[in-house]
C-alpha cells in the first residue's frame, strides 16, 4: 500500500512540475539589427519583406532557445546575429522548427584541435567548428574568426556555421552519415546515395569544383554540398544541377534565393 501511495505522489509531483515549466520568453528584434542582417547576411538580403520578417522572428526564437557563450571572447550582437542566422538558414522552409539535438554554442576566438585546445602555441589548431559529443553531447563549438569569415566573404561557397547545422539536421536520424532520412523520402535515399558517391569520386579525382573536405566521408559531403547550396545556389544549380535538386528537396527549397 506504502508503494503505491509513493508512486501516485511522485506522479502528481512530476505533473505538477511540468504544469510549472514556463517556456522562455521571446524576446523582440532589435531593430537596428535589420541593417547588419542586410550587409551581412545575403540569404536575408534577397528574401521577401514578409519573409524577412518570418527570418528575423525565427532567429529571435533560436537566440531563445540556444545558450551562446564565448571561451576567451566576447560575444558581440553580430555574433549572436550570425550565429542564429546559421541556424535560421537550412531550416528557414521547415515551420516551427527548434533543434531539439542542441542546447548550447561554445565559441572561441580562432581555430582549434580535437581537445578543444586553442593556445596560439599549439600548431594542430585546425579546426574550426565541431558538433560535441560525449560531455559535449547537445553542443557546438565555433571559431568566432570562422563565424565572421563566413559571412564576410558573398563569393566563396564556404561558410562553417552552415556545415556545422546542417551535421545536426544529419544527426536528427541518429547517426551522423551525410544521409537525411528525416528530411528525405526514403524513395530518395538510393538516388541520393548513388549520386553521393559519383561527386565523391570526381571531388577525389579533381573533377569537381565542390570543396575538397566533401570527399572525406558522406557526412563531409553533404554538410560541404549544402554549403556550396546556400552560399552559392545559383552557381550551384549551374554546375551540380541533379545536386540542387536533391538538396532543394531535402531544405524544401524550389528555387535559389540569389
Amino acid at each position: 500500500m506504502i508503494y503505491i501511495v509513493l508512486f501516485i505522489l511522485l506522479v502528481v509531483f512530476v505533473v505538477y512540475s511540468f504544469t510549472k515549466i514556463k517556456p522562455k520568453k521571446v524576446k523582440p528584434f532589435p531593430k537596428h539589427w535589420h541593417a547588419i542582417l542586410k550587409e551581412k547576411v545575403l540569404f536575408y538580403d534577397k528574401l521577401s519583406d514578409k519573409d524577412q520578417l518570418l527570418f528575423r522572428n525565427r532567429i529571435m526564437l533560436f537566440l531563445s532557445e540556444i545558450h551562446i557563450e564565448g571561451v576567451k571572447t566576447n560575444i558581440e550582437d553580430l555574433d549572436k546575429i550570425l550565429i542564429a542566422s546559421s541556424g535560421v538558414i537550412p531550416v528557414f522552409n521547415f515551420p516551427n522548427w527548434s533543434y531539439n539535438n542542441l542546447t548550447g554554442i561554445i565559441v572561441y576566438p580562432d581555430t582549434f584541435n580535437e581537445d578543444l585546445e586553442f593556445s596560439k602555441h599549439n600548431k594542430n589548431r585546425k579546426i574550426l567548428g565541431m558538433i560535441g559529443t560525449g560531455r559535449f553531447e547537445n553542443q557546438m563549438i565555433l571559431s568566432q574568426k570562422a563565424i565572421r569569415k563566413a559571412f564576410n566573404n558573398k563569393t566563396d561557397k564556404h561558410n562553417t556555421p552552415v556545415h556545422e547545422f546542417v551535421h545536426l539536421l544529419d544527426k536528427m536520424d541518429g547517426s551522423t552519415d551525410g544521409i537525411p532520412e528525416r528530411f528525405f523520402g526514403k524513395e530518395f535515399i538510393a538516388p541520393w546515395l548513388e549520386l553521393m558517391h559519383k561527386e565523391m569520386e570526381a571531388i577525389n579525382s579533381d573533377n569537381s569544383d565542390i570543396r575538397k573536405y566533401g570527399g572525406t566521408s558522406q557526412a563531409e559531403f553533404f554538410a560541404v554540398a549544402s554549403e556550396y547550396f546556400f552560399e552559392r545556389p545559383k552557381l550551384f544549380k549551374a554546375k551540380h544541377p541533379e545536386l540542387y535538386k536533391m538538396l532543394s528537396l531535402c531544405f524544401q527549397q524550389s528555387k535559389p534565393t540569389n
